[in-house]
């Protein structure tokens, strides 16, 4: 395999591991302890990664780097930052898993099926699409009944995710003439 496509494989695993473990953490300044986690900021460039995969490389390329990210990132939460005695721990990681590799499959498909118009359309809709999949699926398996406010996390979750997708376009026309020269 190409060192690119590995390289992007293994980013995404990274991107997967750190939203998981910041996830756990609320931002404690402002008064923003129960709309905002740390995870929200990092998350968001699993969908950078896809999209440029997508757009350079092909969907099928794209899902191949969504199924190896997903197995790293999975792997490396379930080792790093899963504690086994706290259920909260264990639901983050399956929602986690559930949420991820339903919203990035989900993005690759929007992004394939917008990829011919203006260049800035398709990963800007994809991503605001598995966003919003993605934090209500997440927010929701992991946090449910738990007494965490869920709702108003995963609003403040995705409000900073759809500013962050729109910052990630900026990444995107950048490192996509890079990218296209590669060949995987």
């Amino acid at each position: 395999m190409n060192k690119i496509f590995l390289t992007l494989a293994f980013l995404m695993g990274l991107v997967v591991l750190a939203s998981n473990y910041l996830v756990q953490f609320p931002i404690k300044y402002y008064g923003l302890e129960d709309i905002l986690t740390y995870g929200a900021f990092s998350y968001p460039i699993a969908f950078l990664i896809t999209d440029l995969a997508n757009r350079s490389f092909g969907k099928i390329v794209a899902r191949k780097i969504v199924y190896i990210g997903f197995t790293i990132g999975i792997l490396f939460t379930l080792i790093f930052a899963t504690n086994y005695s706290d259920l909260i721990s264990v639901r983050i990681a399956i929602g986690s898993g559930t949420a991820f590799i339903i919203a990035q499959l989900l993005d690759v498909q929007i992004f394939d099926q917008l990829r011919m118009k203006k260049w800035f359309v398709a990963p800007l809709t994809s991503s605001l699409i598995g966003s919003t999949v993605d934090t209500f699926l997440f927010f929701s398996i992991s946090f449910y009944g738990t007494g965490i406010p869920w709702v108003t996390l995963s609003l403040g979750d995705l409000a900073v995710k759809i500013f962050v997708a729109l910052v990630m376009l900026i990444p995107f026309r950048l490192l996509l003439g890079t990218l296209k020269t590669a060949k995987i």
